[in-house]
């Protein structure tokens, strides 16, 4: 008797593992608008730190971000336990922040806003006097990093409960922990990828030698130095893109007949769901700033 009790226990974790992972693969794809944001902003949050100290940088933000998920995510396991209704609320709540903080990006864009440069310029310019206190400056960035991920952890364990939300709480617990911990790897790993990728091209223009492999290593150097710019904008552009994509696609799921019209053309789905976000990010882009207004003036 033992013998097919143990059998059926296996099929029956095997038969969990297998939700898992497509539920996993369901709430990553869904997450990837803010994971192209979330990686463009700490590349850019890293910018400026000396090369020596980039790669302890990236580890100081990325030990933020797992205590930020550590706070997250058993608070997403008790809403779904106990607050189940608020699920909805918070993800339209999170769509709606992903399309606003894309409309500001372009709104800044369009507007040639010099602000964000003159800021980038100023720390650079910090860094260059010998007074600067570089460890404040360097945990000042640290903080304004983690603060910024915890904002968009949140987003991304929203959607993804949002994925499991009818599934058992062991598979709730598997798939939100196994996506916090993915997550957080992969973005602080290629963030750590691009931040050096400078230096590691750097290194590769300077192998000495004048045959094939030193030739081609030194091709690929250049290359790689050359590449890290246009990567960052590439970056930023995809991010906000994907920010539209998943933040209208959130919206549109939200509201039944809204959800019930796409999908008579679900051919036009992604244009969709990109106006809807743009419209979304503009409109709250209007209320936000009527609200600041209105504040400054009482």
């Amino acid at each position: 008797m033992a013998t097919p009790s143990l059998l059926a226990l296996l099929d029956d974790i095997t038969t969990m593992l297998d939700d898992v992972s497509v539920m996993s693969q369901l709430a990553a794809k869904k997450t990837a608008g803010v994971l192209g944001d979330d990686l463009a902003l700490n590349a850019q949050q890293v910018t400026g730190i000396a090369a020596k100290r980039e790669l302890p940088v990236v580890w100081a933000v990325a030990r933020g971000s797992l205590l930020n998920k550590l706070i997250l995510v058993p608070t997403a396991l008790l809403i779904s336990a106990f607050l189940p209704w608020l699920i909805t609320p918070l993800l339209m709540l999170g769509g709606a922040f992903l399309c606003f903080e894309g409309f500001e990006k372009v709104w800044h864009k369009l507007r040639h806003d010099k602000h964000s440069d003159t800021s980038e310029q100023a720390i650079h310019a910090a860094m260059q006097q010998p007074e600067t206190d570089l460890v404040a400056l360097e945990q000042e960035k640290i903080k304004g990093a983690v603060r910024t991920d915890f904002i968009l952890s949140a987003e991304i364990i929203v959607i993804a409960l949002g994925v499991v939300a009818d599934a058992a709480i062991t598979q709730r617990i598997l798939v939100l922990s196994l996506i916090a911990v993915v997550m957080t790897l992969g973005v602080y790993g290629l963030v750590a990828l691009i931040v050096k990728m400078d230096d590691i091209g750097l290194w590769l223009m300077q192998r000495s030698g004048h045959h094939l492999l030193a030739s081609a290593a030194r091709k690929t150097g250049w290359g790689m130095v050359q590449t890290v710019p246009y990567l960052m904008r590439l970056l930023s552009i995809v991010g906000t893109a994907a920010m539209f994509l998943v933040g209208g696609g959130i919206l549109a799921h939200g509201i039944p007949p809204l959800h019930a019209l796409i999908e008579q053309s679900p051919q036009w789905t992604l244009l969709w769901n990109a106006l809807i976000g743009i419209l979304a990010g503009a409109i709250c882009f209007v209320l936000i700033h009527i609200a600041m207004i209105f504040r400054k003036k009482h």
